[in-house]
Formats: structure tokens, C-alpha cells, sequence
């Protein structure tokens, strides 16, 4: 009886020591908002046209034409609205053609919005933008630059 009991403290002991050790050590599934294929890069963040509706943009760089891409995700008929664009290839003052490499990212600059970030390697800039209600009124959305700078000075 007391061999028992003394195998059934010790597997206790052993369980409870194993779970400790298991559970100290988790970490949370943090799942990213981009991807890239080939020419193009994707991300995903929250967009705030109305505080009440909670709504995903998306944004699509092109390498091939150099542009930048938004559009928003309609939840209630679950159709993608219509596209703005910015010239990158213009803002970050790369050549047609020029070997460029760009990275982009989003983060969270308030609750329900968030900023993309863009770098382009080869030329050190970095620009932060977001996407928003358009400034005419009328439907849709418009990409908005917020700073332009160099992290680095461009390769001669």
C-alpha cells in the first residue's frame, strides 16, 4: 500500500514538474500581415474610416511598374473597393529600370489604423503612409505620404 501511494506522489510530483516546465515555456503564434512573390509584396492593417466598423486594407506593391497599390475590404458585401496608387518609383526618386529593392511592413499607429512602412535599399529612403478616406468626398480610398527619409546615404 505505501509502495502505491509513494509511486502515485512521485508521478504526481513528475506530472505537475513537466507541465511547469512545458507551460514556462510557450510563446504566442504571431502570424504576419505581408508575403511577396516574385515582383510584388502584400500587406494587411486596419483601416479607421468610421470608429463603429472595423475595416481591412490592403496594399500591393508592384516592382514591375514601381507603384504602390491600397484598396479596402468591404465586410458587409465582402467585395474589394477600388485601387489608389502612388508612384514609388517618383517618390523614392529611383530611375525606371534601377535595381531596387524595397521592404514594406505595417504597425499599428492607433487603434483601427494602421501606417505602412516602405524602404528601398538602394537608395536609403524609408516613407511612412496611410490609407484613408479621400479628401473630394468621394468613395474610395487615398494612400497619404506622412515623411519621407534616409536611413543611410545612397550607394555612389
Amino acid at each position: 500500500m505505501q509502495r502505491r501511494l509513494c509511486w502515485l506522489i512521485t508521478g504526481a510530483a513528475l506530472g505537475a514538474a513537466v507541465t511547469w516546465f512545458l507551460g514556462a515555456s510557450t510563446r504566442p503564434v504571431l502570424a504576419a500581415g505581408n508575403d511577396r512573390f516574385e515582383d510584388f509584396i502584400l500587406c494587411t492593417g486596419p483601416v479607421a474610416l468610421n470608429a463603429n466598423t472595423p475595416t481591412d486594407g490592403v496594399w500591393l506593391l508592384d516592382y514591375r511598374t514601381g507603384r504602390l497599390l491600397g484598396t479596402l475590404i468591404d465586410r458587409v458585401v465582402g467585395r474589394i473597393g477600388g485601387w489608389a496608387e502612388v508612384d514609388l518609383a517618383a517618390e523614392f526618386g529611383v530611375q525606371p529600370r534601377q535595381n531596387v529593392h524595397f521592404m514594406m511592413t505595417t504597425g499599428t499607429i492607433t487603434n483601427g489604423q494602421a501606417a505602412l512602412y516602405v524602404a528601398e535599399t538602394s537608395s536609403g529612403r524609408f516613407g511612412i503612409y496611410t490609407m484613408g478616406p479621400r479628401p473630394d468626398g468621394r468613395p474610395g480610398v487615398a494612400i497619404r505620404r506622412h515623411d519621407m527619409t534616409l536611413f543611410r546615404q545612397p550607394a555612389p
